[in-house]
């Protein structure tokens, strides 16, 4: 009975897998806003309504691909991050290996970072994965000692604390902004970059976003 159990188990694991590989294949065809439960069925062969019995919604097909694209990406990061050595570089590391996986799949990234999907809302199973490059920039940060607390406006120093507490991290009201422009500025180079948006200028962005990320590491003050 368990064999059999151990059985259906992998055979409903690995038709999930199908379902989402062939979701992502969509993708990058129709975008978010046009995947449908219904075309992913017929392009794997089933019938429509079978596939409701792995997701019962589009919208829960669309968390499950969010929720391994921020995965996928926060691992790249945490891979790339020696653990050890020097913190600069280590931060480099890190968006090295965060920008290497966003131009490796770029309609993955999209998902997770460019337009809302009108319609959609995430849910709170999407909050922790989506922390993961964050939380491996942090780590370099409370390992290494900063000289960037200056005086901040009562309303983000309150917006810091409550941030600090949430992660459980120890650092300074300054810093924690200095990291989040740092973060917005290093994911909004990415972007650009994917999108197109540097053609013309620094376009390939290899250099510039190599530039970016150290002018950015000395602004958070490593």
């Amino acid at each position: 009975m368990t064999a059999t159990r151990s059985a259906r188990e992998r055979a409903r694991a690995e038709l999930t897998q199908e379902i989402k590989d062939e979701a992502r294949r969509q993708l990058a065809e129709v975008g978010a806003q046009g995947l449908s439960l219904r075309a992913v069925a017929r392009e794997l062969g089933m019938v429509s309504s079978a596939i409701y019995r792995y997701f019962p919604s589009r919208d829960r097909l669309l968390t499950d691909l969010i929720v391994d694209a921020y995965n996928a990406i926060g691992e790249a990061a945490e891979k790339a991050d020696p653990g050890t050595g020097d913190p600069r570089d280590r931060w480099l590391a890190i968006w090295q290996g965060t920008r290497d996986w966003a131009r490796a799949h770029p309609h993955e990234y999209a998902l997770i970072y460019g337009s809302p999907i009108p319609g959609y809302a995430a849910p709170q199973d999407t909050v922790v994965p989506a922390s993961r490059v964050a939380l491996a920039l942090v780590k370099v940060l409370t390992n290494t000692k900063v000289q960037t607390e200056d005086e901040v406006a009562p309303e983000l120093r309150a917006q810091a604390e409550t941030l600090t507490k949430m992660l459980g991290i120890a650092a300074g009201p300054e810093t924690v902004a200095r990291l989040i422009m740092a973060w917005t500025q290093l994911f909004g180079a990415i972007s650009f970059d994917l999108f197109g948006q540097y053609v013309g200028s620094v376009d390939p962005a290899d250099a510039f976003f190599a530039h970016s990320a150290k002018r950015m590491a000395e602004f958070v003050g490593l």
